[in-house]
This record gives structure tokens, sequence and C-alpha cells, in this order.
């Protein structure tokens, strides 16, 4: 998910973007990171966890409602009428492009935890030309501050500002807000796994999401739904 590995300038290895979008999106991580955080330590973003679940669960409501043939996914044609629903400009590349990055599963169709990661990249890719103006009913803002938290806590972990976290960068964070701890290591190397799904010892954006909405219980909530 993160690309193929090259040789970098900061640091023995830095994973490359394989498509125009990952591209896109690299560039404005690394444009949004050179402003720096709001975050202080790991455990300031665990203290946000609560918030950021209730957050994310305001996507439910979105992703039902174009999820027009209730068969718990959205396909192309519905992700199109989602777009121009929320006033998001979108070109029908674009929207075709997020669609098949965050089709992970390659069926066709963008599942619940799969719509909360292709609104988050949307969030950062096109964050000044989302309208809100008529779109309260989609409670746009307060998604937009709950994904302005998960990109915040990107640029916290990526200490060396790349657009990735390495396996490094995840243990130094961790280790800062459990000094003294000795299962800080095994903690920090568990969660990194979590996010580094293609094994290459970097995680780019789209993984930490993923990975993100498994930490605050989207997927238990998936699963009951499908129970």
């Amino acid at each position: 998910m993160g690309g193929i590995l090259t040789k970098g300038d900061d640091s023995p290895l830095t994973s490359a973007p394989t498509t125009k979008l990952e591209v896109k999106i690299l560039e404005k991580m690394r444009k949004r990171e050179s402003k720096g955080t709001s975050m202080k330590s790991f455990n300031t973003i665990l203290l946000k966890f609560p918030k950021i679940d209730v957050g994310l669960r305001k996507c439910k409501a979105i992703f039902e409602q174009f999820d027009e043939d209730k068969s718990g996914s959205i396909d192309p044609k519905e992700l199109n009428h989602c777009f121009r629903k929320l006033e998001i400009d979108c070109t029908d590349e674009e929207i075709n492009d997020l669609f098949e990055e965050c089709d992970i599963n390659k069926d066709m169709g963008i599942a619940y935890k799969e719509f909360i990661v292709l609104l988050c990249l949307v969030y950062l890719l096109k964050k000044d030309s989302v309208s809100t103006h008529s779109s309260s009913q989609m409670e746009i803002p307060d998604l937009e501050a709950t994904f302005e938290t998960l990109v915040d806590s990107f640029v916290f972990l990526d200490k060396n500002k790349d657009g990735y976290v390495s396996r490094s960068e995840m243990v130094h964070a961790i280790n800062e807000s459990t000094s003294g701890e000795g299962s800080s290591g095994r903690i920090a190397m568990k969660r990194f796994e979590e996010m580094d799904w293609d094994k290459n010892g970097m995680v780019n954006f789209k993984e930490f999401l993923f990975a993100f909405t498994k930490w605050v219980g989207i997927d238990d909530e998936e699963e009951a739904t499908e129970e």
C-alpha cells in the first residue's frame, strides 16, 4: 500500500508512491507537515480517541444515505452522487481515483470503514474546495474537525516530515510517552505492524487511517452490523 522502496536523502529507505493520487496525497501531507502540529505526545493522541470515535461515527449517516441500494457498500455511481450532494469539488477522474485507492478488496464497493478513509483523504486533498454552506445537514464541519485531528496526529508521528511514518519514528513517539516502561517497545511495534500493511517499513497516510479506524473500534461496529 505504501509503494516501492527507494533510497532517500532523509532516511535509508523511502516508500515511493505508485499512483498519481498517492503522489498528490504525499505532496499535500508534506505541505501540511511544514505547518507543524498541536500534538505534544502520543498520550495526547490517545486522549482524543473518544472524541475521534464520535466524529468518525457521524460518517455512518452519510454512508447509509448514499448506499442507495442498501447493499452495505457504495458503488462508483453512488459515490459520484455523494460528492455532488456534498458539493465536494472533484472531477470524475479524481472520484474514480479515490474509489480505486480506497476499494481495498477490489470488489467495486466502498464499505463503511473505507468510506471514512476516503472522506479523510478528500479532506486532506480538497480542504479549501469543500463547500459547507449548504451541507450542514451532512455535518461536514464536524467531520472536518475530526479529520484535522487525524492529520495532526500523523504529522506528530512523522518526525522527519517526509510524508511517511517509519518504525523508528513510531517507537520514538511511544517511548516519549511511556519512559521507563519495559512494554513500550512492544506496544510501539504492535501499533506499527497494524499500520504497515505491505510490510515495507514505511506507513503512508492512508495506511495510518485504516489502522486508526480499527484502534477506535470501527471494525467492531462493522462486525456487529454483519452479525
